[in-house]
């Protein structure tokens, strides 16, 4: 009993007991997906690196789908005799060095290079696709988890708004504040998606001279503007895509809430809030959302510090 309750208090501070994250579909089927901490990062990383790529949403969908299948989306550091990582790539078959592989965002651009080589894969079933990538002994097990991953894919792409949320239960080891989220950023997205990104202490923003990781470390909020130029390589600068854009990185700030102790999420007039008892998006107040015309073409992140 005392190691039983030892166990359990242990993962609640590290994030890594039972689900704190949770998606729900777009659609009114109720399908709902629920996940933790640690999975919600490594997941919006595949998400990030697949649109970053102009990739579909289907190829994230696979590559969600085949992580999910081979290391339960976390970021492991064994396997099947070499295999590692989220995608458990194998360092002699030439997918890189165990380091690289241990990247979650290395693992994953590796992932979508080789899926992209294969004819027509968005045409493919899922576990075809995902098996001409990964040559697997168990060709046929990715496809059970095609549901949950479309979810995943659909939530993290920003096609489905305000659908994912997390408890938002700040990690104990990990880097936290404004410089935090803006290293996070550039680390899943690139440099560009801080062309126009903003460091604010209360109401008074402090541009970023430079779109670099660091930031100006001056205050609690990033605000990310959602215009062309921070747009998912797509080219495209529809009212459609940038708002699906925006729910991207809305959801990728929620999916690192733990990691990173953001405190406030907010866009398109909804704000997310850690440690509300259900999680849900609410219609955003002026003190979260600093009024709904500087919040509705930009999402702005709060840190805890």
């Amino acid at each position: 009993m005392c190691a039983v309750a030892g166990y359990l208090v242990v993962q609640y501070v590290t994030g890594g007991a039972g689900p704190g994250c949770k998606v729900v579909s777009g659609r009114t089927d109720g399908a709902t997906y629920e996940f933790s901490p640690e999975q919600a990062v490594n997941a919006a990383t595949i998400a990030a690196v697949g649109t970053g790529r102009g990739m579909p949403e289907r190829a994230v969908t696979i590559a969600l789908a085949t992580a999910l299948q081979e290391s339960a989306l976390r970021n492991i550091g064994y396997g099947d005799r070499d295999s590692l990582g989220l995608f458990q790539q194998r360092p002699s078959q030439g997918w890189g060095t165990p380091k690289e592989i241990l990247d979650p965002t290395y693992s994953a651009n590796s992932f979508y290079k080789h899926l992209a080589k294969v004819p027509d894969y968005t045409k493919l079933p899922l576990t075809v696709a995902a098996q001409k990538v990964q040559r697997s002994g168990f060709p046929t097990a990715y496809a059970k988890h095609e549901p949950d991953a479309a979810l995943l894919a659909a939530a993290l792409t920003g096609q489905s708004a305000a659908t994912l949320t997390c408890a938002g239960r700040p990690a104990a080891t990990q880097a936290a504040g404004a410089d935090a989220v803006r290293t996070a950023l550039v680390r899943d997205f690139g440099q560009d998606v801080l062309k126009s990104a903003s460091a604010e202490v209360g109401a008074e923003a402090t541009p970023t001279p430079t779109p670099s990781a660091s930031g100006s470390g001056s205050g609690r909020t990033v605000t990310l503007p959602v215009t062309a130029e921070t747009g998912s390589g797509s080219g495209s600068g529809s009212d459609r895509s940038l708002r699906q854009r925006g729910w991207q990185l809305a959801h990728w700030a929620v999916a690192n809430a733990s990691a990173l102790h953001i405190e406030r999420v907010s866009y398109a007039g909804r704000q997310w809030t850690a440690g509300n008892t259900d999680s849900q998006w609410r219609a955003a107040g002026a003190e979260g959302a600093a009024g709904a015309e500087q919040d509705a073409g930009a999402v702005r992140i709060v840190t805890a510090q």
